[in-house]
């Protein structure tokens, strides 16, 4: 494969360097990509560089994964208005653990084979810089007046933000380091990155030449928006994560459930690693038949197996199933609290006390007299005679049924739903 050809019909090519192909063609290649170890998971944000260097790896490259454990403690200023907040050495180490931990069920790291991944950390050799060497070493390599011309301090300078510190004002030079490190210790040749981060990735190719006389390369990747020019990855309560402590498997596959027609044909190019026939295949067909939205569920389907796996997927469509389709109750028991609460978030609910339903208590004194699922017995009894009334996904067969504790899900839930799409919640405290 072709790794510039295939970046280029997905759509993930935004600047490219020339040279940087025929470098590619001449032979088996080391690049690297920098992450930011603020947190202790990836979001989806940053799914497009995984992407990228599982692209490269597949077509017989080798990507080199730099946690930016030294630029994490300045701060970048690309694509930013104000400071970010410094990190101490410890929480950055566990934060870089982390991350690979989860990258490792996307990119190779483990095997034998000559283009395995590495991770790298540029604390590791920027902690020994001092102050002197650095500004004599690398400060005189570089004019001020080609860093003014880098288009993330130009916004800065002119009054976008707070302005820009002198630590800041230095970070280009601190990646180019990295770059100028790699090269030198893992022949590493190529900076790859979103767009916003060209005028970094091109001071370190300067800075190689100017340093060594040698030649290296810079390709970027298009930031990714929706298709309305709002963020891509927020969500209302913030960032989609690949960790399922912060956004679970249920709902990072309703987020790419949910996407745009428009977005769904951009992202299923971007994310996921099917070939170029099946994703025209499935464009061609989705245009003809939009309502089904079998390119969205495609897409979810793909990415939610490789971030997740596919027993998660699996039980993020049975989830979804439980609301919008003809889910069991089987299925229902089957889904851990926290999904099923995301599942049923926004539902009305009414908190009823345990000593309620523990003897047992009958369904029409329940949803009338303790939940006020129907204004009156009157209505409750005619919707359960005329079969309209489910708890926990089984009919109600009769106006005498009972429930008790028994059938509570997770020990405190009881699910009412009354003809097809009305969902009640009673919580037992």
């Amino acid at each position: 494969m072709n790794f510039v050809e295939e970046l280029k019909w997905r759509g993930m090519i935004h600047d490219i360097m020339p040279g940087t192909e025929e470098q590619l063609a001449k032979e088996m290649t080391t690049a690297y990509v920098g992450i930011d170890p603020t947190a202790d998971s990836l979001h989806i944000g940053h799914l497009v560089s995984v992407m990228i260097m599982k692209h490269f790896q597949r077509c017989g490259h080798k990507p080199i994964v730099l946690v930016g454990g030294a630029t994490g403690m300045i701060g970048d200023p690309s694509g930013k208005s104000l400071e970010r907040n410094l990190l101490d050495e410890s929480t950055l180490r566990r934060n870089q653990e982390a991350i690979k931990n989860q990258l490792s069920r996307l990119i190779d790291f483990n095997s034998d084979a000559p283009n395995a991944a590495e991770m790298v950390n540029n604390y590791d050799w920027m902690k020994d810089f001092s102050f002197l060497e650095f500004i004599r070493d690398i400060g005189k390599c570089i004019t001020v007046n080609y860093m003014m011309a880098k288009d993330s301090v130009k916004k800065r300078f002119n009054g976008e933000g707070e302005g820009m510190s002198f630590t800041e004002f230095t970070y280009q030079l601190v990646q180019g380091t990295d770059f100028l490190h790699l090269y030198r210790h893992k022949n590493c040749k190529l900076q790859m990155g979103g767009s916003d981060q060209w005028g970094n990735i091109t001071t370190g190719t300067e800075l190689i030449r100017r340093k060594l006389g040698g030649e290296a390369f810079a390709l970027t990747c298009p930031l990714i928006k929706k298709a309305d020019g709002t963020k891509f990855g927020k969500t209302e309560s913030g960032n989609v994560w690949l960790d399922a402590r912060y956004t679970s498997p249920y709902k990072f596959y309703q987020f790419w459930l949910n996407v745009s027609d428009e977005d769904a044909e951009r992202y299923i190019r971007i994310f996921t690693v099917l070939d170029r026939e099946t994703i025209e295949s499935l464009i061609a067909s989705h245009r003809q038949a939009p309502h089904l939205r079998e390119l969205q569920k495609t897409l979810a389907r793909e990415v939610t197996c490789m971030v997740h796996s596919e027993e998660e997927y699996r039980k993020a469509v049975e989830a979804s199933s439980i609301l919008f389709g003809g889910a069991t109750a089987e299925a229902l028991r089957g889904i851990d609290e926290r999904t099923f609460l995301q599942v049923f978030d926004g539902v009305p609910q009414f908190e009823v006390p345990r000593s309620v339903i523990e003897g047992g208590v009958g369904v029409l004194s329940l949803c009338t007299e303790h939940a006020s699922v129907f204004p009156s017995k009157g209505e409750a009894r005619k919707l359960i005679q005329g079969g309209g009334v489910s708890i926990n996904k089984e009919k109600v067969a009769s106006v005498e049924a009972e429930v008790s504790a028994a059938d509570l899900l997770s020990d405190k839930y009881l699910l009412v739903q009354k003809g097809k799409k009305n969902y009640f919640l009673i919580v037992v405290r």
